[in-house]
This record gives structure tokens, sequence and C-alpha cells, in this order.
């Protein structure tokens, strides 16, 4: 077995040892608890005509009520039918009319039952807006919509409201990023190899076969994105065989993601970031620690509170992080890594009893307690309560160094890597260690998509991982009293390689006493966007640079006993494509050559990373139920 399928097996081995661990409750969900006093009707494949003349289809279920009320809108890639309910997510749009609202779920542009030929990202702008007059206009109807959805249901609610239709009242959008380019497509510079691959073939594209009528096509690619490990390391990626480059019908937005690996213009017509002032109207949003768009979700909090397009808008924010992954989102039947799973029902998701609590307070007017925001309700891993924030980062808190350390062998968990919160000239001033990019260190969880069972995401223990050579670890001594991490984590890391580009990757580990050592969240940074992610510039080999990993955000409690942890290396797959080292272009690298490291730590180059600490009397006590108000 080579040494690169070695680590892929290493990889596939953490995620069956955990998936052996999971609990084998029945599937439940949805149920009927909560439901509304409405009787609902249902009309299927509504056509609704956009302004190109393509006819998109819509199943529309209407309550039985003289009065008429509000409209809930989803328009999904994901098949109406299906509207997001399993696995484990959204009550039924049954459910949500029953509570007094049409709810219209909608397949978007060449997906389902629609018209059109489908490109991703390319047509929701326009006809998310058509779609939300036209869904104004429906009988019973009083004229205010809201929209739903998570994931790329998302996204098709954030690019209607950046085109401004009148009749859009508030967005209630989960997982879903700010710019589909960094955050989504790639993170500084890195490919997210782990989630677009697999989730075009299996999903976007082989449903987009079937609505061609192209049926052999999309089993294809469904069968290769269920089995994507087998094509994971296939390079060069302009060339990626089973989204057939020859047929443009197929899948052209991979071929145009990988052609623009850098912020361009391509990118700049997709963005959420750049429009928030386009945005008028509240908005609800969930995320999770372990998602792979939490950075978006918090970049939407803060740009449109700071930016939003209404005085209402910029007030009413509101957003929920739990210790959740992209569709795990904490149910006894939910699909959940073992150790977010462990955390029991006070993580679960209040994502649909909120959701109708946010739209009777904002589109009925009820006075019901709903707290408008701007506030945050976010969960404390390691404490496993909830607290209440009016900013993220949270007003108040400490950024604090911890320096990196070592005699010269800070090489694996069996070497002499410190973190200490005051820096020392004592030891040696550097670490080294070898990349090759055929031996990938593989990922361990993290915040990838889509599924913990098919991608890295989620929490396990990184022991295997840090018994590597090319993985430097840096501890700290037992902790004397409890630290609470919460916010975006910085590591300010001065390197140099041998190669013409390179990667350099952050993990912050949570060690426990018995030795465990659970990954909180990660970064990554590609040596030739250090300054932009515009315009990257060429490292000259051998020279020592700073480089600034953002490690995402997280929320966590060090207990007393416990230890901090550092990780870094240059490569963490598959959740990021692996860099082969050689400069070339993303899309046209075919091979790769290893790539000798050095992380400096004496007094000139103080490596370090700066956690965010929120004193006690800033976090306060919390509670331990899941949000509601």
């Amino acid at each position: 077995m080579s040494s690169f399928r070695l680590a892929l097996s290493l990889s596939s081995c953490l995620v069956l040892s955990a998936l052996s661990a999971r609990a084998s409750a029945a599937p439940s969900w949805p149920s009927d608890e909560g439901r509304g006093s409405c009787r609902v009707s249902k009309k299927i494949d509504v056509p609704v005509k956009m302004r190109d003349g393509a006819i998109l289809r819509a199943d529309v279920y209407t309550p039985d009520t003289k009065e008429k009320v509000p409209v809930l809108l989803m328009r999904t890639q994901y098949g109406k039918s299906a509207a997001q309910v399993q696995p484990s997510r959204y009550q039924s749009p049954d459910w949500f009319a029953s509570h007094c609202y049409i709810v219209a779920i909608q397949d978007i542009r060449g997906q389902g039952k629609s018209g059109g030929v489908f490109y991703e990202y390319r047509y929701d702008r326009d006809d998310g807006y058509d779609t939300v007059q036209w869904a104004a206009t429906l009988p019973g109807a009083d004229g205010q919509v809201a929209m739903y959805g998570s994931s790329y249901v998302g996204a098709t609610q954030w690019l209607a409201a950046t085109a401004s239709p009148p009749a859009l009242k508030a967005i209630i959008p989960s997982n879903t990023g700010d710019d589909y380019y960094d955050g989504w497509s790639y993170e500084d510079g890195a490919f997210r190899l782990a989630f677009i691959e697999p989730w075009m073939l299996e999903t976007i594209a082989s449903s987009a076969a079937a609505n061609r009528g192209d049926e052999a096509l999309s089993k294809q690619l469904f069968a290769d994105g269920k089995n994507a490990s087998i094509w994971l390391p296939y390079t060069p990626y302009s060339k990626f065989p089973p989204l057939h480059r020859e047929d443009p019908k197929v899948a052209p937005y991979f071929y145009d993601t990988v052609a623009h690996p850098s912020r361009d213009g391509f990118w700049e017509a997709f963005q959420i970031r750049t429009h928030y002032d386009r945005v008028k109207v509240p908005v609800l949003a969930f995320d999770g620690w372990y998602d792979s768009f939490l950075n978006g979700a918090v970049n939407n909090f803060n740009g449109m509170r700071t930016d939003g397009g209404s005085p209402d808008a910029r007030t009413h924010q509101r957003l929920i992080i739990g210790p959740w992954e992209h569709i795990g989102w904490g149910r006894p039947d939910a699909i959940v890594s073992p150790r977010l799973k462990d955390i029991g029902p006070v993580a679960n998701s209040p994502v649909n009893a909120l959701t109708v609590q946010f739209m009777d307070h904002v589109l009925k007017g009820k006075d019901n307690g709903f707290a408008d925001g701007p506030r945050v309700d976010y969960f404390t891993m390691g404490e496993n309560r909830w607290h209440v924030a009016r900013s993220f980062p949270i007003e108040g808190t400490q950024y604090v160094p911890w320096y990196l350390g070592s005699a010269g062998r800070a090489n694996s968990s069996m070497g002499d890597g410190t973190l200490t919160q005051k820096f020392s000239k004592q030891g040696s001033s550097s670490d080294q260690f070898v990349y090759d990019p055929s031996n990938p260190v593989p990922s361990a969880g993290g915040h990838s998509c889509c599924s913990w069972t098919s991608g890295p995401q989620g929490q396990f223990d990184q022991s295997p991982v840090e018994q590597r050579p090319d993985v430097l670890v840096y501890t700290s001594a037992p902790l004397k009293s409890p630290v609470n991490v919460t916010g975006p984590i910085t590591v300010d890391l001065f390197a140099a390689t041998d190669a013409k580009d390179t990667d350099f990757t952050a993990k912050l580990v949570d060690v426990a006493p018995d030795g465990r050592a659970i990954n909180l969240n990660n970064g990554i940074i590609r040596a030739r966007y250090r300054e932009s992610l515009s315009n990257p510039v060429p490292i000259i080999p051998g020279k020592v640079y700073e480089y600034r990993i953002k490690v995402w955000p997280t929320s966590n409690l060090f207990q007393t006993g416990h230890r901090i942890r550092l990780e870094i290396s240059s490569s963490d797959y598959p959740q990021f494509a692996p860099n082969p080292n050689t400069g070339e272009a993303l899309g046209d690298a075919h091979g790769a050559v290893r790539a000798s490291q050095t992380i400096w730590h004496d007094a000139t180059h103080q490596s370090s990373v700066v956690l965010p600490i929120l004193p006690e009397t800033v976090a306060g006590e919390g509670y331990d139920h899941p949000p509601q108000d």
C-alpha cells in the first residue's frame, strides 16, 4: 500500500470506528409535535414564469383560513418534495402551513420539475426576486414573503435578498455562507476538495442530469459521488473525468471553479458580502461550530449589523450557533458524529419552533417574546451550556497570545513542543518537518461538508494524527483554572519552505487529562495568498514569511487539568486539496514535490496563537436548554 493510500486508509478508519459507536435510534422525524390549528391543502407543480420565460415549478401548501396570511418560501435544488425534512432538519411544509402560513417549495432552475438550465448561483438572484414577487400574489396571501432553508437553500435566500424584492420581509437561512469563493469553494486559497467534488457529483450534477432526462449519467454521477474516495486523489482537476469536461451540459461550474482559484470577477458576480446594503429585512440565522460555512454566517451577522439596507434590518439580526455539523443538528435520530451526539438534548436545534415564533413576530406582528436582536445565542462546549451576547466576537473578549516553543523536536505528540503565555528565549529557535503531498495528513473531523459519515467534520480524537512526524504539536501545561475560549482564533506563524508554494495548517485542540485530544476548529493558508486572495504573490524559497492562519471560531471551556494544544502542519486531506508545492495553477497541477518546512519561534520570530479569552464575568451563567423565547 502506498503512503498516500495509507493516509487515506487511516482517515477512513477514524470515520468507521466512530460510525460503529453511533447510537442506533430508529428514525422518527418529523413528528407532529407543535402543529398549528389550520388544516392544509396542497397543489403540486404550480408553474412560475421567470423574466426570461423559463418555467419553474413549486408545490404550494395552503391553510384553511378566511384571513390573508404571509407566505413561507423555499427555493431548493434538492427536490421540492423532500423540502429538506431529512436528515432530521426541518419540519414538513404541511407542518409550517398548519401555523396558518402559505408555504411554497420550489425547484430552482434546471432541477427537479423546473425548466431552464442549472448553473449554481448564476440565476438565483433574478429567479429569487421573480419568485418572491409571484409568491406574494398567491391566492390567500397578504403580500408578505419570508424564505427559509439550509446550505445552498440558504444561498438562494441571500441572493434573492440582495435583489431587494419589495415583498420579501424576512429570511431564515441555516448553514450558509457570505462568499462563494472564500469559505465555500476555497478557504484562504486552498481548494475545499472533500466538499466540492462529492457534493457536485452526488447531488447537484446528478440531479441536473436527471432533470435533463439523462438517467444513465445521473446514476453514474451519483455512484461516483457515493464512492468519492476513488476520485479525490485525481489530478489535474481541470480534467476531472467523472464530471465529463467534454460535455458542457454536465458541470461547467466545477471547471469554472477550478479555473478561478483567486477572488476575481467570476466570484464577484455572486457575492453576498459586498451587497448587505441591498438587504432590507430581518434575519434569523442558524449555524454550527463544525459547519463548513460558519465563518460566512458570522460575517453575514456582522455585515448586516453595520451595512444592512434599513434600520430595521441592521437592528433585527439574530444568529444561533450550536455544536453542530453541516446537517447534524443534534436530534436523537440525526446524523451526528458520536462525540457531538453525546452532548445530549441540550444541543438540539430549535430551528423549527424559533422559525414559527420569528415569523409570527415579524410578519404577523405578534408580541410573543421573540428577541429581535442584535443577538447571538451560542453553545459553549466543555461547559455544555448556552449563552447570549449582543455581538460576535463578544464585547469584553481578551485576545491573549500563547507562544510556540520547543527544544527542536516538536514533531508529533511524543515531541517536546510547548505552548506558553510568556515567550521564552530558551530552547531551539525552530522546528522542521517534511511535507510530502503524496502522503498528506489525514483529516480527522473539522468543518467540511456535508455529512460526517462522508466527509471530515465534527469532533474526533486527534491522537492517531498527532503521531505523525509531519505534525508539529505544541501543548500547554495542565490548566490551573478553567479557560473560556470563545471567538475567532489567529495563528501568527513565522515559516519558511524550500518549495515554490506550499500550505500551512493549524488546529486548536482540547487535551483531556486521560490524553484524549479533541479538535475544536482548524484553518489553512496557501502561501501565495498570504497577502491577498485577489492578487496572489509568489514566495521566495528559503525566505521567512509571517503567515496569519485564521482558525475558525469556536466556543469551548477548557476545564481545570486540561491542556491547550496547537497542531501545525502543511496538509489536511481530504478536507483540502494537497498543495503539490510546485507553484502551478490549481487546475493544471499534476505531480508534486516534497517540501522542507521550518517553523520559527525565536526572539525575532515569535510564532503564537492568539486566543479569544472570555472572562467569567462576560460569559455569564448561561442556560441549559436550546434557545427559546
